[in-house]
């Protein structure tokens, strides 16, 4: 350990036992085990191991403050950020209304000492509530961070139900499928799929969305036709020279966000493929980009706005002594067709 402070991730490691036992010892609460306890208690003395005071006493001096997490665009190659402005717009609505303040917090989940960053964070702000935002709210080792410091926590997009507590998703399978289904209506027979971040749970469910709606339309699903993308415009213009470069090339690629849609439609234009004419484009999130770039992107649009004040809500209501059900809300999404999108080549 030496070099850096032990950490309550150290101690949960040495303990043998997970990071919101650890929390329950170094509280003094209820309910731990006598031989637990003496294990936690072992590995702190041999690990040197101090708590964090201001996040011991979270719990009973809580501002009227909300934090919004999220992973760091500027992380990327090439850095996208209106997934980001979405979610702030959403949260900061509902803070302005109910007389909160937000503040928000990229942070790189690669980074080792991404938890002690949060747990340090969250102890000093003593927020009312966390929102975590998806890839972070899919990453155990994160949530357990937050989780270990008693701060009431919403996650967003996390893909799949959140056990005992409240989370905000949207119905990423069941759109995707749609708008498979409605690209095959157009007569494309060869749609391919730009995959997103693999550590994005409700990203990864697009992709099992296509493959159902390729099932759906009675289409073959092709492993040539999926690239993996990591949501960022420069892997779909990666992605987009990969799919351009197949003979015979697909008719329409269809993106697990936005930010990768455009980077193809720009792979597109410099290679002289005519969108929507000889190649159709869809995306998904619908955010400011797909309305700005030439021509208009037709793009599932997610209610993240809708998403991330749900979720503020409800941490604001829990402070007020009304907290949600443990649940997953759905808020679905819709499709938007815009210009990017025709009939295949053979049926014009």
């Amino acid at each position: 350990m030496s070099g850096r402070r032990p950490t309550i991730e150290d101690v949960a490691a040495l303990a043998g036992v997970s990071i919101k036992t650890v929390s329950r010892v170094v509280n003094r609460e209820p309910n731990v085990r006598a031989s637990t306890q003496e294990k936690v208690e072992q590995a702190i003395a041999q690990l040197g191991y101090r708590p964090n005071p201001s996040a011991q006493n979270l719990a009973s001096h809580r501002a009227r403050l909300i934090v919004l997490i999220y992973d760091d665009p500027s992380a990327y190659e090439v850095s996208s950020s209106g997934y980001i402005i979405r979610m702030q717009e959403g949260a900061l609505r509902a803070c302005h209304e109910r007389g909160f303040e937000l503040l928000i917090h990229p942070c790189n989940y690669r980074d080792e000492n991404v938890g002690v960053e949060l747990q340090e964070l969250i102890g000093r702000v003593r927020p009312a509530g966390i929102v975590l935002a998806a890839p972070l709210s899919n990453m155990p080792w994160i949530v357990d961070a937050v989780s270990a410091t008693d701060a009431p926590c919403v996650r967003l997009a996390t893909g799949s139900g959140n056990g005992s507590e409240y989370s905000v998703a949207t119905n990423d399978h069941e759109v995707s499928a749609e708008m498979t289904r409605y690209l095959a209506s157009l007569g494309h027979e060869r749609i391919a799929f730009v995959a997103g971040d693999r550590d994005h749970k409700a990203v990864v469910n697009r992709l099992a969305g296509y493959a159902a709606g390729l099932e759906e339309a009675g289409l073959d699903y092709d492993e040539d036709l999926i690239v993996q993308g990591d949501n960022s415009i420069g892997s779909g213009e990666r992605c987009a020279e990969q799919l351009l470069s197949i003979t015979p090339r697909p008719t329409a690629i269809f993106c697990a966000n936005d930010d990768m849609a455009a980077g193809v439609i720009r792979v597109a234009t410099r290679m002289g493929i005519r969108v929507p004419e000889e190649l159709s484009v869809a995306g998904f999130d619908d955010i400011s980009l797909a309305r700005q770039i030439v021509p208009s992107l037709t793009t599932i649009r997610q209610p993240l706005s809708a998403m991330a004040k749900a979720a503020s809500n409800a941490l604001i209501d829990g402070s007020r002594g009304h907290p949600h059900e443990p649940e997953l809300e759905i808020i679905p999404a819709t499709i938007q067709v815009r210009e990017s999108t025709g009939p295949a080549p053979s049926s014009r």
